[in-house]
């Protein structure tokens, strides 16, 4: 096992950003594992990845997830308070980007 320090990324992310993101972590050599999820406020579905890199790597891997994963601009129905009938208004909300957290890994084995 290498003795330099590891991290672990776990970046959670819109599921329209999931096959690009694969592809360019495949194109650098990053070690990935991709869970199906989804979203608990707009139940979306979502794509949790594990990411392990070298603690020396770790801002360069950082960097390609950030990239890699863009926000953008989508509606959700929202009632329009004191109508006489239920009537949706279209309210305009950010999603995407994504969430991520890193670990420092004390034990990596493989196998």
């Amino acid at each position: 096992m290498d003795t330099e320090a590891q991290k672990l990324l776990i970046a959670v992310i819109q599921a329209a950003d999931s096959d690009l993101l694969s592809a360019v972590l495949q194109e650098h050599h990053v070690l990935f594992t991709r869970l199906p999820s989804v979203g608990s406020f707009l139940h979306e579905r979502n794509a949790t990845y594990l990411v392990s890199c070298k603690q020396t790597d770790e801002a360069a891997v950082r960097e390609l997830l950030i990239s890699t994963c863009s926000k953008r601009i989508t509606f959700i129905a929202t009632p329009i308070e004191n109508a006489p009938l239920p009537m949706p208004y279209p309210t305009e909300i950010i999603v995407g980007g994504i969430n991520l957290f890193s670990l420092d890994l004390e034990h990596f084995e493989e196998f």
